[in-house]
């Protein structure tokens, strides 16, 4: 077995005959999912008496044992880190953490400590769902470095699933708050623009031609008209885009205030920026509502303006 690696045993009942054994696994070690389980089939972490099980479409057998190699889940240059979160809700499942601006969640070149992921490792003694891989445990989804709010956490592959589902089908309610440069002249509207990697700067994301890219949907309200050319908006987000709200905003002319990357400083906000050193983009994950994959039931969260960008909503209403 190797260092770290969980061993399951599970053996065949009568009634399970016939049945895929990936199908049959799930069934009998519950915690874990049955995608989980047909990839650790394919890998060569199952085993019974007469040798590695390869194919997960094989037919099981009654009384055949099979024990599962499982393992942990270790971050590639991560470790646990004892650094605090703020921890909206959890059970055995899950947790809800309310992140700050300035946290990276998933590690990348030149962010290996300090991260979401360290502070979870330590925070769920490493307890954390494998699908993400072994340098993203349990992030189902993910916020920007400079984004604040709230995002959902799985601890076991069945939950991390079941939230995968929910965002695939678009039916996580997620809302943010920004401030945003100008006034909107209308009360609402919705931005349908697909989006892709910048041809020009991969580091940035665009919007790209009907047939390109991924479907990118925003809906957003006017939530109060602000001084000096600005405005508080909810956006609502129907897909869930790498800098989704960020490039859309920026398409109807309303970049977020203080986004270095997709919007240019107005001379009348700069001065502003400056004097309250605010230096990330005005944007706060705010709301986060799901169904919770195993239990089903319906759950909200609300996340109240960091102090950062209440400053800022403050000088703008003077």
């Amino acid at each position: 077995m190797s260092d770290g690696a969980i061993q399951e045993e599970a053996t065949i009942p009568d009634e399970m005959e016939g049945w895929r054994i990936d199908r049959a696994l799930a069934a009998l070690l519950p915690k874990y999912s049955r995608e989980r389980l047909k990839n650790l089939i394919s890998a060569g972490k199952v085993e019974t008496s007469a040798g590695l099980a390869r194919d997960p479409a094989v037919k099981a057998k009654p009384g055949t044992i099979y024990r599962v190699q499982v393992p942990a889940p270790r971050p590639a240059h991560n470790e646990a880190q004892d650094i605090p979160l703020k921890i909206v809700f959890e059970d055995d499942h899950l947790l809800v953490v309310d992140k700050p601006a300035g946290m990276v969640v998933p590690p990348a070149a030149g962010n290996f400590d300090g991260t979401m992921v360290n502070a979870l490792l330590h925070h769920c003694a490493g307890r954390l769902s494998g699908i993400g891989g072994v340098a993203r445990p349990g992030i189902v989804h993910r916020i920007d470095k400079d984004t604040s709010g709230l995002l959902v956490v799985a601890k076991t592959d069945r939950a991390h699933e079941g939230l995968a589902a929910q965002f695939a089908k678009h039916s996580i309610d997620r809302r943010y708050f920004a401030i945003v440069a100008g006034q909107p002249k209308t009360g609402a509207g919705t931005i349908d623009a697909p989006l892709a990697r910048s041809a020009v700067n991969r580091k940035k994301v665009a919007i790209v031609g009907e047939g390109r890219g991924k479907r990118a949907v925003t809906h957003w309200t006017l939530v109060e008209p602000l001084k000096r050319s600005a405005a508080l908006v909810e956006c609502r987000l129907e897909t869930g885009r790498t800098h989704q709200v960020r490039v859309h905003m920026a398409s109807i002319g309303h970049p977020l205030l203080g986004d270095p990357v997709y919007g240019r400083s107005r001379p009348e906000h700069r001065e502003v920026l400056k004097r309250l050193d605010f230096e990330r983009q005005a944007l706060h994950a705010a709301r986060l509502g799901f169904v919770h994959p195993i239990t089903e039931g319906s759950l909200t969260f609300e996340s109240p303006l960091p102090s950062d960008m209440q400053r800022l909503l403050s000088c703008l209403r003077v």
